[in-house]
Order: structure tokens, then sequence, then C-alpha cells
């Protein structure tokens, strides 16, 4: 689905380690983004990483006080630590400084990837919403961003996608067109740009026309996602 990739900053000062983990995750969909030494992870967190790959073996500053420092800046972003360390102590010590996983080195690409969608999907359910949001025939997966209807994956253009997540995590509510204009739109816009995508996407997920997943309030003012199942 042509959607706005999760991005991920991968934190290793091994150019093959890096080299391996952009090619990999890239293929999945993820928008990398890569730091070599502390410094300069510290400044890639200005970039808003969704998930952050930790190498706690950094040449400039010592890994667990790196984690400590990240989860002083910012105390929600999930963290998989990889280290060529397999001592109890020092994953122990990790895990008590926040991070959210631990793979020892070497490490196999599937393992990894399973432990990214957990670590988001249970930052999603700490954050009070559903990984997976359901309603009538229609599915969404706010982790891996996949959205059916029934056993349909249905395409979605990024901007379609971004108003069906605003929509589905504030389900049941009525959300003004200025609120979903403010949302999808870096300035606000002409709300005949809203309308038109509202159309497409309510012509790509409705399985029923006379049960519409986004329903237009009789207030006129905005639209309203049904609430899930």
């Amino acid at each position: 689905m042509n959607a706005t990739p999760i991005k991920v900053l991968v934190i290793d000062d091994e150019p093959p380690i890096r080299k391996l983990l952009r090619m990999g995750l890239s293929t999945q969909g993820y928008d990398i983004l890569e730091a070599s030494n502390g410094k300069l992870a510290l400044e890639k967190l200005a970039e808003e990483p969704a998930l952050i790959i930790l190498d706690l073996g950094l040449p400039d500053i010592q890994g667990h006080e790196l984690l400590r420092m990240i989860r002083g800046r910012n105390d929600s972003v999930p963290i998989v630590v990889l280290s060529s360390r397999g001592d109890e102590a020092g994953k122990v010590q990790a895990l008590d400084l926040g991070a959210d996983d631990y793979l020892t080195k070497p490490f196999g690409m599937d393992e990894l990837l399973a432990r990214m969608r957990a670590a988001l999907r249970h930052q999603l359910q700490v954050q009070g919403e559903r990984p997976v949001f359901r309603s009538g025939d229609l599915s969404v997966d706010l982790v891996r961003r996949i959205v059916k209807v029934g056993d349909r994956e249905v395409k979605l253009s990024p901007k379609e996608y971004e108003l069906l997540r605003v929509l589905v995590q504030h389900a049941g509510k009525v959300l003004t067109h200025r609120f979903l204009l403010k949302e999808l739109w870096d300035e606000l816009t002409d709300a005949q740009y809203l309308r038109v995508y509202v159309r497409q996407l309510r012509q790509k997920i409705e399985a029923d026309p006379e049960r519409p997943q986004i329903v237009l309030t009789e207030t006129g003012i905005g639209y309203r996602m049904r609430a899930g199942d």
C-alpha cells in the first residue's frame, strides 16, 4: 500500500550493519534514518523517528548512557537494542533504562522485524490506540499500515491513508472540516480538497453503500468514522 512510511532511526557505527538494515527494512516499506555515532543520533531525534534501532557499541558515547539520554528527550519512542554482548547484566541494564527489546548479534532480519512490530503495537496500546481497528468489514492495521475490506486489501494513496488514520484514531467523534484540514495539510487549504479525498476514500473502503464507514454529520460541519465493533 502506498502510505506514508514509518520512520526508523538506525544507530550503528558499522557501515555493513547499517547497509544490511537499510536494505532489509526499506524493502518492508520503512523510511530509514542513519547515525554512525551518538552525537549524530541525538541530532537525528529532531526528525521524530517512530522507532529506534540502537547498537550499544558506539565510538563516542557509551551505549547505555546514550539510551539514557534518548529516554530523557523522548520517553515513548520504541527502542530495540542490538548488541554483540549477550551477557544478562547488559540486557537487564538496557531494559531498565527504557529499551523495549534486546537482540544479540548476529540476528535474523525476520526476528528483528517481528520485534519491531511488537514494539510498535505496544506503543499504540500504551497510547490508548488499538493496533488494529475494525468496523464492519473494514480493518485498519495501524502498525503495518494495511487496510482491508473483508479479505481484500485496499490500495490507498498516502493522503487517503492519513485521512483514514485520523478518522480511525478519533472513531465515534465528529471531526470538523477545519480540524481535518489542519491535520492533513501544513497550511489551511480549501475544504474542497478534503471533500475530494473523502469521496475517493469512501469509494475504496465502503463494502456496502447502505452502511458507510464514513458518515457526514447532520450538521454538515465535518465527518465521523463509525466506531469499531
